[in-house]
């Protein structure tokens, strides 16, 4: 549905559609008015991607039915409340809070990285928001810039549960398929595993990754580059983060077990914040009558910051999982094989070393021959193998006693002249 053809629509009898709001991977989102209850509202009408069959539509279109209830039972102030699901033209369409703001998405695209006492701050709001979804046992899956709306007061909620799970409920899996943005995704659903809250929280790493760094930790051209070097890889290195730092890099760690949680990570950004003392303030630039226009005109010119949401086929992720665990296990066997060598020549060096301090000593008898009786598995005797080192010592007498030997003789030459002298002098010969 165009703009303008949206903006004339009247959805379920009840919701007068009167412009746009914004367009993500997975729909549109419209402001409407309520016409039963006198109040704005936020209109998503749910749009599937192009490249899905028949039967994926049906079964995601079931699935969004079944979420938005789950959805609907979080009430928190960091979330936008879902007031109603309808449905038009065999489409799903929520009805959600309007909340006078932008995307982070939005923001960072038009003015570039925030500062990072902001980024904390919002931060912080998308923390509490998690942390009440959970407590209800739902998985937002979908964290990500243009899922977080901030407000001119700085106020960040977290919307958009379109692609939730009820954790205990029935699969969300369509057809043996995923759907994420994979910028965002946690490496655990990348190698197809079933989500669990720590993905939520290596999502929100890379949102604010994104926010302070105004670009993406793991930038690749094609999605499923993008997804191994979110399993494989370490993210970019931050410029920007100052002392938010230490968080995103807990938040992105592969492990889910030993990632941050809510608790550490609502910690350390208020140490953060509290350790920096007052700053500068920050607050989104207002926007203009005709930035809607100026969007549109540039959207293809500008970053998309990865928030396209992509479909990936399980048996595409579990074969891209069992090439990273051959890789990674070529790596530790490699690892392994070079740790060995280095222990290796360690050993050879400190036998040497101690095998030169012995040749400083009187030279020992020689040992006594092994008896017959002795096993041929027995382990080689010290002296032969220190020969080589031996030989050396050999060679370096040999430099010794040559001077010595020569100065000798010239010191007897020179006696033997003095007498020859003293002999003629004296009329002896």
């Amino acid at each position: 549905m165009t703009a303008d053809a949206g903006a004339q629509r009247l959805v379920a009898g009840r919701y007068a559609v009167n412009g746009m709001l914004g367009r993500g991977g997975m729909g549109v989102v419209w402001r409407a008015n309520d016409q039963v209850l006198g109040r704005p509202v936020a209109l998503k009408e749910v749009t599937f991607p192009a490249h899905l069959t028949d039967d994926e539509r049906e079964a995601l279109r079931n699935r969004t039915l079944r979420e938005a209830r789950a959805a609907a039972r979080l009430v928190h102030p960091c979330v936008t409340t879902l007031y109603d699901v309808v449905e038009e033209d065999g489409r799903p369409w929520l009805v959600m809070e309007h909340v006078e703001s932008r995307s982070l998405q939005e923001i960072v695209q038009r003015e570039g990285p925030l500062p990072w006492r902001a980024v904390a701050r919002i931060g912080l709001d998308v923390l509490d928001a998690l942390e009440a979804a959970h407590a209800a046992g739902i998985v937002h899956r979908d964290v990500k810039p243009a899922n977080v709306l901030v407000g001119r007061d700085c106020a960040a909620h977290l919307t958009d549960f379109g692609i939730a799970i009820a954790t205990g409920g029935p699969s969300i899996t369509t057809s043996g398929a995923i759907i994420g943005s994979p910028s965002y995704m946690a490496p655990e659903r990348a190698r197809g595993e079933e989500p669990g809250p720590a993905v939520d929280l290596w999502s929100l790493g890379a949102t604010l990754y994104t926010a302070v760094e105004g670009r993406l930790a793991f930038d690749r051209p094609e999605s499923m580059a993008t997804l191994l070097a979110v399993v494989s890889e370490d993210p970019a290195p931050t410029e920007l983060a100052g002392p938010l730092a230490p968080v995103l890099e807990g938040l992105l760690t592969k492990d889910a077990v030993a990632r941050w949680d809510v608790p550490r990570t609502r910690s350390a950004l208020r140490a953060a914040l509290e350790g920096a003392g007052p700053g500068p303030e920050w607050t989104p630039r207002p926007q203009g009558p005709g930035d809607d226009r100026d969007d549109d005109a540039n959207a293809g010119s500008r970053p998309t910051l990865g928030g396209q949401v992509e479909r990936f086929d399980i048996d595409d992720l579990r074969a891209l999982a069992s090439v990273i665990h051959s890789v990674a296990r070529d790596a530790r066997d490699q690892a392994r094989y070079l740790a060995d060598r280095r222990k290796e020549r360690k050993e050879r060096k400190d036998l040497q070393e101690k095998s030169g301090r012995r040749s400083s000593r009187p030279t020992p008898a020689p040992a006594a021959a092994a008896p017959p009786s002795a096993p041929p598995s027995a382990p080689p005797s010290p002296a032969r193998a220190a020969a080589p080192v031996q030989r050396r010592r050999r060679f370096k007498r040999r430099w010794v006693v040559v001077p010595v030997v020569l100065t000798v003789l010239a010191v007897l030459a020179a006696l033997a002249g003095v007498v020859a002298l003293l002999a003629a002098a004296f009329g002896v010969w």
